[in-house]
């Protein structure tokens, strides 16, 4: 009878043990949704958004424009009496059909007045993306390029923009990518480098327009952070 009583005891101890969190132990639970950019104007934002080409953009293009609209699917949570709705435009056209490209990306200037690339940097560890993209109905094809923290720029696929008007795409972030350096100098997050958007070689290219909205991710905010996590980046010289 006494081994009887032990053997519960020590049975409900364990599943105390195990029910109890470790202290100071960060949970994994901690799931937030950051907006990069709502894209109703580029008023109040660090960066601005440019577009590269490929070699054989006609004349006068790329053209870029915020312009006024709203997924239908947005309008019932935007503010009556806010700002009027804006979404982000690219405007293209080419010489000839073909491999040809283009590249939708931040950039940031800095105290003397000139721009140059910025990287958005993602908080956590990020599990997807997701955005609204407006297409014409050309086979074009849509990328999501990131930088992880090894330093080299993946390229993720979104969607073909072979359909009319809104869609929502989300970009799940393989579990491969390496979002965060395991030296304590390395980098800590994951980067966002910009969109591409590709022609099909036998697709028309003479009139392409697309629309961005909403970009935002989806990210684990604890995961990277631990016990002692405020001693990564000492300061000897100032310490007693």
């Amino acid at each position: 009878m006494k081994q009887k009583v032990l053997f519960i005891l020590s049975l409900a101890l364990l599943m105390f043990a195990i029910c109890i969190p470790a202290v100071a132990q960060p949970s994994a639970k901690g799931v937030e949704t950051f907006v990069i950019d709502d894209f109703d104007s580029s008023d109040g934002k660090e960066w601005t958004w440019e577009v590269n080409a490929s070699r054989f953009i006609a004349e006068g293009f790329p053209k870029t424009a915020y312009v006024a609209g709203c997924p239908n699917s947005l309008k019932p949570f935007r503010d009556p009496d806010g700002p009027e709705a804006q979404v982000f435009g690219v405007q293209v056209s080419y010489n000839r059909k073909g491999d040809n490209w283009f590249e939708i990306y931040p950039v940031k200037a800095n105290d003397e007045g000139e721009s140059s690339n910025y990287e958005i940097p993602f908080k956590g560890t990020v599990s997807q993306l997701d955005f609204w993209v407006w297409g014409a109905n050309y086979r074009y094809s849509l990328e999501i390029l990131i930088r992880d923290s090894d330093g080299r720029v993946r390229v993720l696929p979104a969607c073909m923009t072979n359909f009319n008007g809104w869609k929502n795409v989300v970009v799940s972030i393989p579990t491969s990518i390496s979002q965060k350096s395991r030296l304590r100098s390395g980098p800590e997050t994951l980067n966002f480098v910009g969109f591409r958007v590709r022609t099909d070689p036998a697709e028309f290219v003479d009139d392409y327009v697309i629309y961005f909205d909403q970009l935002k991710y989806t990210s684990s905010t604890l995961n990277n952070i631990y016990d002692g996590y405020d001693l990564r980046k000492p300061d000897f010289e100032s310490a007693e």
